[in-house]
């Protein structure tokens, strides 16, 4: 199957609301919520797919070479569902170990109705056992829990009166209201080993490694049976599409080529309103590769 026989989608890192080092520009540690709402309303106004917030709620010292910067992304999403109209809005990821299924099917269906309709959840395992403990959360055995929690929240996110039986949930004869106005909310699954892969194959509807180089994403991706439709969803390393328009193109046609289906880039900047004139760069740069496929 050609798996980019459709127009690819791009997305947006966003920037401020995660600010790892030595991909994060020094601008955004002092950035203002103007900034934010500035960006996220041109990604909308120029026709980008979705913008990505990640989670985690208290970062180990031990850890803080992947950052320590984390904007809450229920909060987040929900503040940039206002400032926006079309741009879908997707989790990257939301960690499955730290909440109920109904939690996340009650505030995530909250959010899909106030954005009517634009919420994808990213979702993942988790990696950080010391915010497992810190949370309470079950972190041995967390794999087969995050499976049984995407096969509740398939059961649980688009209906009122959700029913589950499964290995770790279990409910019945409750309610959610409000819950997802969507039919079907996307699920995709966030990791990068092979068990992930199978399991965004399996049980969601697309697959955002991390990490990863493009001999790696490869033979992952060989391992398994994409189905139709499935969104393949890769990463770019910081562009530059102001300065560096021939670049930036070779690194999205290298994700495009290995089978990404959507692209979510990341921009390098010194200010927020440079990061906007670089979307409209890139907005312009994409444009006829999204022509030439959709008259493909």
């Amino acid at each position: 199957m050609d798996r980019n026989s459709k127009p690819p989608h791009f997305g947006v890192s966003t920037p401020i609301v995660v600010q790892v080092p030595g991909i994060a520009d020094r601008w955004e540690a002092d950035a203002t919520v103007a900034d934010l709402t500035t960006i996220a309303s041109t990604a909308d106004r120029l026709g980008f797919d979705y913008l990505t917030c990640a989670e985690h709620v208290a970062v180990p010292t031990s850890a803080e070479n992947r950052g320590v910067t984390y904007w809450d992304p229920l909060a987040t999403l929900s503040f940039l569902a206002a400032a926006t109209t079309d741009i879908r809005l997707a989790t990257s990821v939301l960690v499955l170990g730290y909440h109920h299924p109904l939690e996340v099917a009650k505030r995530y269906g909250t959010l899909d109705r106030l954005s009517a309709g634009r919420v994808t959840l990213g979702v993942g395992v988790g990696s950080l056992e010391e915010e497992f403990d810190l949370l309470g959360a079950t972190w041995r055995g967390r794999g087969g829990r995050a499976d049984d929690a995407m096969k509740a929240l398939r059961a649980s996110l688009s209906r009122a009166r959700p029913e589950y039986h499964g290995d770790h949930y279990d409910y019945a004869d409750m309610v959610v209201q409000p819950h997802a106005v969507q039919d079907r909310i996307p699920l995709w699954v966030g990791g990068r080993s092979l068990r992930s892969v199978r399991r965004a194959v399996e049980l969601g509807d697309g697959w955002m490694p991390f990490g990863l180089g493009i001999r790696a994403l490869r033979e992952l991706l060989g391992e398994v049976d994409v189905p139709a439709g499935f969104e393949i969803v890769l990463g770019t390393p910081p562009l530059d599409p102001i300065w560096d328009p021939d670049r930036s193109m070779e690194k999205i046609t290298r994700l495009l080529d290995t089978g990404a289906t959507s692209v979510t880039c990341t921009l390098t900047a010194d200010s927020a309103n440079h990061y906007s004139e670089q979307l409209a760069a890139l907005a312009e740069l994409i444009a006829p590769l999204r022509n030439r496929m959709e008259n493909r």
